[in-house]
């Protein structure tokens, strides 16, 4: 997609916010037609850097304490801390700490930016689609002179308008049941040894999630109301069990791992309000909510996982675990309440 007139487009975008204060640069996107990159391009006090990702990343560790986002359609996960080393195999990234834990599927990577907003400072990522896969905030912890010497490392000498690919409409498209050998994936299911065997488990069958989900050996899969998210998420506050909450997009998983302490209702979002991890749930958007079982070598692991209408995966629920050690019995407990 060729670049949009620049000053055109700084003008409503301007416009736009003028008339809408409350709205995030995501909506004033969508209103515009254009991508989110495109109008953090046009910003008058962002840099484009250099699309050298790896090293960008690496880079962040000085920054000190910051808040690490990721997010899709429906849902906002926010987390502070330091983060440590990545490290890549191909085109894929891992970031693992306490604190900042990300899975990065850089394929599709093509833009970063370093963003000021109403004095906010950040280093953001986005996709050929001009869509954000990860920002990095600065906080009141973080060194801002690591910050500043991080952006004049990686500005780009060329601080040219972005160009954009069209974003192709893909419809998951499910096999007919009949056509699939369902007998064989419900047996590869009961096989699997570990929850990470499960993407190679659909695609090996040509499964979109929630087919397989439908699809899944007796017991092992249940569909449940929409409206235990609040109540689950109020009984794992109540108990102060440690678990995880995944959430991403194509392009970057961010996971929390530890407790939600302030559960607060605004509106349409359910939202987790605590010092070092926040997290926004757009639920009335959910179509589906799934009890899952998968087996590994150490039993069974239970999540909870949410879909939308177009059946992609909003959010998944796992409890506390480490490898080598089987889920935690107080876990299943949780789960527990909510099977029918």
């Amino acid at each position: 997609m060729e670049p949009k007139d620049q000053s055109m487009l700084l003008t409503q975008y301007e416009y736009f916010k003028s008339e809408n204060p409350k709205k995030r640069i995501r909506d004033a996107a969508q209103y515009l037609g254009v991508s989110e990159a495109e109008l953090v391009g046009i910003g008058t006090h962002n840099i484009l850097l250099k699309p050298d990702f790896e090293r960008i990343l690496n880079n962040i560790a000085p920054l000190k304490e910051v808040m690490a986002l990721t997010r899709n359609d429906y849902a906002v996960h926010e987390r502070r801390g330091i983060y440590s080393k990545a490290s890549f195999k191909g085109t894929i990234g891992l970031v693992v700490n306490p604190d900042i834990d990300l899975r990065l599927f850089m394929k599709n990577w093509a833009f970063a930016f370093a963003v000021e907003d109403n004095g906010r400072e950040s280093v953001q990522f986005f996709d050929i689609y001009g869509d954000a896969v990860h920002k990095i905030f600065l906080t009141e912890h973080s060194d801002r002179k690591a910050y500043l010497t991080l952006v004049d490392l990686f500005r780009n000498p060329d601080q040219h308008p972005i160009k954009v690919e069209t974003k192709p409409i893909v419809a998951q498209v499910e096999k007919l049941d009949e056509d699939i050998d369902v007998l064989g994936f419900q047996e590869g299911w009961k096989r699997l040894q570990d929850t990470h065997e499960f993407s190679s488990l659909l695609r090996k069958f040509e499964l979109p999630r929630l087919q397989a989900l439908r699809l899944a050996p007796k017991g092992f899969t249940e569909q449940v109301e929409v409206d235990i998210i609040e109540k689950f998420l109020n009984l794992v506050s109540s108990t102060r069990i440690d678990f995880m909450v995944f959430v991403g997009n194509k392009s970057c998983l961010q996971i929390h791992t530890g407790k939600a302490r302030k559960i607060v209702r605004t509106g349409p979002w359910i939202n987790i309000l605590d010092t070092n991890f926040n997290l926004h749930l757009n639920d009335q958007e959910i179509a589906g909510v799934w009890i899952v079982k998968k087996p590994t070598d150490q039993g069974l692991v239970h999540s909870i996982e949410a879909y939308d209408k177009e059946g992609n995966i909003v959010i998944q629920f796992f409890g506390k675990r480490k490898p080598d050690i089987p889920e935690d019995p107080e876990w299943r407990k949780v789960i527990k309440e909510f099977e029918r």
